[in-house]
């Protein structure tokens, strides 16, 4: 029993600890999952939460994981899981049962669970939790209450620091498909052989009065007593997608450049900004600065954004000091998928560099390279 008790203390700790660090390495993954959630249960008024709960959520599930592996308030370590465990389980039941989100986001974007893949690892958990809290009078240790506070208030301190710092720049350790290093166009390649999206179509035909449904096997083309009315097709089999799936560069007036940028051999620099009405303006008129001085040493620029042309313009025309003038041709901007512009960087505005479509850098509004930068970068 005693075994168990370990085993399960170390098992439930090294879990919630992985899956508190995952979410606190990318906070705006989750404030962005929480949104998503939201808006499916027509509760996008809490939206505004979105940050609190998502900083909330992550520094309990790592202090309570530390709680438990290194037994320090241990006992309220395990009614913590045990309360956790007990609010989430049913929840991702109706979840799966529902599917609002596709994936859950329990461990961030480091591993993607479905919905009831994420119920049953609650199911797993739900057990050496509930054990726990029964033997939890069996859960002591040496160290004086005093010191196991101040270590616990120590981490938490340190943890929440962790988050804000992930927030201001970039995730220290990126899980998105858009890493340094990553050659933009093999990843959006499906490669040979792997599986395709499987649909079934059905047919519906109308005789006497009376609709029927046929599918591809059985539905009476040769039979002209029945009389087409409608058509629908259903996904049943998901093939393989892609780590990168939907990235398009999109000029104003439409034209897909997505090729075109990713194949040149000049170096390109992004100011990425998934609305511009969300960031702070400053901060997108220094990326506009930076670009102006970058296009003088030979250097491609473009700003991709979801905001409409119309946005773009109107927030340009008050912002002649950073060289409106330079700007004044729609091949300076690309419209890009909101959801694609949230994965290629976490903050808004930021910045990426590549050659080639390989990312070379990625940067935040916090961090946001020089023209010296740049130049160590290209000479180097």
């Amino acid at each position: 029993m005693k075994v168990l008790k370990t085993i399960s203390r170390i098992f439930v700790g090294l879990v919630f600890i992985f899956s508190g660090f995952v979410k606190a390495v990318d906070p705006l993954g989750t404030v962005y999952k929480f949104g998503d959630y939201f808006d499916a249960f027509g509760l996008s008024f809490l939206s505004p939460l979105s940050l609190f709960l998502a900083v909330g959520l992550c520094s309990i599930e790592f202090l309570a994981g530390i709680s438990l592996l290194f037994n320090l308030k241990s006992k309220l370590g395990a009614w913590t899981v045990l309360a956790m465990m007990t609010v989430f389980t049913p929840l991702t039941l109706v979840l799966a049962l529902t599917n609002p989100v596709s994936d859950c986001g329990c461990f961030g974007d480091a591993v993607h669970l479905t919905n009831w893949q994420t119920f049953f690892k609650n199911v797993i958990l739900l057990l050496p939790s509930l054990f726990l809290v029964f033997k939890r009078k069996e859960l002591v240790t040496p160290i004086k209450p005093i010191v196991e506070w101040t270590v616990l208030s120590a981490i938490t301190a340190m943890f929440v620091l962790f988050n804000f710092y992930n927030l201001r720049y970039l995730p220290v350790i990126d899980f998105l498909p858009y890493k340094n290093g990553t050659h933009i166009p093999d990843e959006m390649v499906v490669p040979e052989g792997m599986p395709v999206d499987q649909y079934e179509t059905t047919f519906i035909y109308e005789k006497d009065g009376s609709k029927k449904e046929f599918t591809l096997e059985n539905y009476p083309a040769n039979d002209t007593t029945w009389k087409f009315v409608d058509s629908k097709s259903a996904l049943t089999s998901k093939g393989y997608e892609p780590p990168i799936h939907d990235l398009i560069f999109s000029t104003v007036d439409g034209d897909d450049k997505t090729l075109e940028v990713l194949s040149s051999e000049n170096y390109t620099m992004f100011l990425i900004s998934k609305k511009i009405s969300e960031a702070d303006s400053a901060e997108i008129a220094a990326g506009l600065s930076l670009g102006v001085e970058l296009k003088n040493l030979g250097i491609d620029f473009y700003l991709l954004t979801s905001s409409s042309a119309d946005d773009v313009y109107r927030f340009l025309e008050p912002h002649e000091t950073v060289g409106f003038q330079d700007y004044e041709t729609k091949e300076d901007f690309f419209m890009v998928d909101e959801t694609t512009l949230k994965t290629m960087v976490r903050a808004n505005p930021g910045y990426m560099l590549i050659k080639g479509g390989t990312i070379i850098d990625k940067w935040s509004w916090a961090n946001k390279p020089d023209t010296e930068t740049i130049n160590n970068i290209i000479n180097n």
